[in-house]
């Protein structure tokens, strides 16, 4: 993962994340779909693995190509776009795929997640 030091009047230095895998799943959807609401949140913190793993992921995409398909296909199409992520250091993605209208009739409202099973956490 590349890193870039900002400089703030010559004596802090603050390591800045550049592509994330936050950012490469936000930017893969936002080209794939043009979602009206997408929020990617990362959950490792929840989860027995290190700080900086950047692998458990809760994605809420609305976007009007949900429209007539059901939530297997969905989750299938979000999976095709994050194929690669997904082969690699993605280890789970909790996925709420809505309609503009579903997301509406939710009161647009995000989705929490339960605690983790897993591990000693």
């Amino acid at each position: 993962m590349k890193t870039i030091k900002l400089f703030y009047d010559g004596l802090i230095i603050i390591p800045l994340k550049l592509n994330n895998m936050k950012n490469i799943i936000e930017q893969k959807i936002t080209t794939a779909l043009a979602p009206s609401h997408l929020e990617v949140i990362n959950e490792t913190h929840m989860h027995n693995v290190p700080a900086d793993a950047d692998s458990h992921f809760k994605v809420i995409v609305v976007a009007n190509e949900f429209e007539g398909k059901g939530l297997v296909q969905r989750h299938r199409l979000i999976n095709q776009i994050l194929a690669e992520q997904l082969a690699g250091q993605i280890h789970a993605l909790a996925l709420h795929t809505l309609t503009p209208e579903e997301w509406q009739q939710k009161s647009e409202k995000s989705f929490t997640s339960p605690p983790c099973e897993g591990g000693s956490k």
